[in-house]
């Protein structure tokens, strides 16, 4: 379906007739026009028609490249079969923890165990699934964090960078705090009904510049709410950087700062020990932020001005060339 975004601007498409009837003729010769009764015949016995009026072979094309333009500018766009896109209005960020303590095989994934972070891959994508009308961002951290996918309406494709997210591809230490910190950078400013974050880590942190209560009062201080989730039993062995297994070495999770950082923010905090415990959690959440509101339809649209304003600039060319063809053709017959 096609629709235009200014259709106002079509008020303008009689703008060229008014002008030639208000504004008065132009007199290039210096005086006034030969009037001729027989000027048709004439035009006959010569081989040219003249059709009279405006609709002449010389003002035609003209009205149709001011059509051509006015209908650019009014922004033609084709909205798609299926493509309205009810929206929340929220802007909902998920900090996943993939640093080398997610590769802890505590957790069960379809009766057999499972690393952890497959377990979280399984729930939080389900938990996507489900978040229709949200726009949804991803940042994964370790040692540092990145930002995976920008805050969009594509549920797909924030799926699939969650599935091909690999253990300590971001180092493996934890940084919550500079992941929260990335987070406010993505997230402030944005013109949105609510803006939440959804922090998962089974660490410590124990890395980075920033201090996670520190991160969550600046966020607090922007209107973001955090809600974290504390993934592992606490005193949980973990990997050490060189791979070694040992409950001295262990990125233990610290369920205090973790609450702490909710409480400021005016989120939750919820610890799941299990696979049943995690799903349980993110439920929790779409109770606590419901995924469907009061929807506003958007369109994904594609514009299609590019069209009428190529198709303007091909009849400009062929108007400017015309007369230089017609000299060429008398020319050559000339010539003959």
């Amino acid at each position: 379906m096609i629709a235009f975004l200014w259709p106002w601007l079509f008020l303008l498409l009689p703008l060229p007739l008014l002008a030639r009837w208000l504004l008065p003729a132009s007199n290039s010769l210096g005086g006034p026009p030969l009037r001729v009764p027989f000027f048709n015949q004439l035009s006959e016995l010569s081989g040219q028609h003249s059709m009279g009026g405006l609709w002449n072979q010389r003002l035609l094309p003209p009205l149709l490249i001011w059509l051509l333009l006015v209908t650019s500018a009014a922004q033609p766009v084709w909205l798609g079969d299926n493509q309205p896109q009810p929206t929340t209005g929220r802007d909902l960020m998920l900090l996943i923890d993939i640093s080398g303590s997610m590769r802890h095989m505590d957790f069960r994934l379809h009766d057999q165990p499972a690393e952890r972070l497959q377990v979280v891959q399984q729930v939080a994508s389900e938990f996507v699934d489900q978040r229709r009308g949200d726009r949804l961002g991803l940042i994964l951290f370790g040692s540092q964090p990145f930002l995976r996918a920008p805050l969009s309406h594509d549920r797909a494709t924030i799926k699939a960078l969650l599935q091909e997210s690999e253990v300590a591809l971001a180092g493996e230490y934890t940084a919550i705090g500079d992941a929260i910190g990335l987070g406010i950078k993505r997230m402030h400013g944005l013109k949105s009904d609510s803006r939440v974050m959804i922090l998962l880590s089974d660490g410590a942190n124990n890395e980075g510049r920033i201090p996670p209560r520190q991160a969550a009062e600046i966020a607090a201080t922007k209107g973001i709410r955090i809600y974290t989730i504390g993934v592992g039993a606490m005193d949980t062995p973990g990997p050490n950087p060189f791979g070694i297994w040992s409950s001295d070495n262990s990125e233990r999770f610290e369920r205090q700062v973790l609450e702490d950082m909710a409480e400021i923010t005016q989120g939750q905090f919820f610890h799941a020990l299990d696979t049943q415990g995690l799903q349980e959690a993110y439920a929790e959440l779409n109770r606590l932020e419901p995924a469907l509101g009061d929807a506003v339809d958007e369109y994904i649209s594609t514009p299609l001005y590019t069209w009428s304003l190529a198709a303007a600039l091909l009849l400009s060319a062929v108007l400017s060339i015309q007369p230089w063809f017609r000299q060429q053709i008398k020319h050559r017959r000339r010539a003959r």
